[in-house]
């Protein structure tokens, strides 16, 4: 097993354990790796040390459901919070933040809907914005 340092087009960094290198360049070509803060997939390979793992065949395999669970029920916590906090604008997300940022709307939270493009220009000119994974409420 081998980890990578990944990077987005928003420059968010995470983490991802491959099997290999080859298994890597698979899942990039096929479009299979998004990053998990923004859903981007235009994704590479951040500068690091890559770290290996000899498996171990005393030891239990991952309980990937569990963690998936997991996540998924801490994903649906955040959306909850969010809808209960924060006016929702839809697609009028971009300008509406630039308004609060620029002073020209009343500060608040606000959440709704923009394109990687539109969330990269925010942050470039300096509004704080931050991506959110929106998933479903159903299963």
């Amino acid at each position: 097993m081998i980890l990578f340092e990944l990077r987005c087009a928003l420059q968010h960094h995470f983490e991802a354990w491959f099997r290999d290198g080859a298994a890597y360049e698979a899942q990039s070509a096929e479009g299979a790796i998004a990053c998990p803060v923004c859903g981007d997939k235009d994704v590479s390979k951040a500068p690091m040390a890559p770290r290996l793992v000899q498996s171990r065949g005393d030891s239990p395999p991952p309980d990937f459901d569990r963690v998936a669970g997991d996540v998924r029920r801490a994903l649906l916590e955040i959306k909850k919070q969010v809808q209960q906090n924060c006016d929702y604008v839809g697609d009028r997300f971009p300008e509406e933040a630039r308004r609060i940022h620029y002073g020209e709307s009343d500060v608040r939270p606000i959440y709704g809907e923009a394109t990687h493009d539109e969330a990269r220009d925010l942050h470039e000119e300096g509004v704080a914005v931050h991506p959110l994974p929106w998933i479903s409420d159903a299963n």
